[in-house]
């Protein structure tokens, strides 16, 4: 059940709402009123995006036995029990979040707008200090193996 709230209440939040939040203060454009080439190659990046993250999710499920989201410091599902360093773990340490910035750098580009930017930005700089957090963590839980791991894999892509 944890780990079924920490998927709902990511979704929740990076998928729908911070999304939403871009449109809104992008001035909720319609679809109708974006370039068609533009929205395209938005789609195509932001499914990218979210293909990355999926993989990530399922790996991190199968391989790693757990989910390593902690809310600042809180856990909202199952702490992961093997320390992944394959699939997508070897093409950054954070590739759930590199594919979030995918998708969000997908619908930046739709959006064209200033202070949709703002709202990633923002986002951005919060979710590294996130990392940092979660990379304490994993330090402690995973020890020596965890910091070879990190010396030769970037934290994104």
């Amino acid at each position: 059940m944890k780990h079924f709230f920490g998927l709902f209440l990511g979704f929740a939040i990076f998928i729908v709402g911070i999304p939403a939040l871009m449109w809104w203060v992008a001035g909720a454009p319609a679809l109708s009123d974006l370039p068609v080439a533009r929205l395209y190659l938005a789609i195509i990046i932001s499914i990218a995006g979210l293909s990355l993250s999926i993989w990530s999710i399922v790996y991190m499920r199968r391989v790693g036995k757990g989910n390593p989201f902690d809310a600042m410091g809180h856990e909202v599902a199952p702490r992961t029990k093997h320390l992944m360093t394959d699939g997508p773990y070897k093409l950054s340490r954070n590739p759930m979040l590199s594919g979030t910035y995918l998708y969000y750098i997908g619908i930046l580009l739709a959006l064209w707008n200033g202070w949709a930017l703002l709202v990633f930005a923002a986002l951005a700089i919060i979710m590294v200090f996130q990392v940092r957090s979660e990379e304490k963590r994993l330090e402690t839980d995973f020890g020596q193996e965890y910091l070879n791991y990190k010396a030769k894999t970037r934290m994104f892509l």
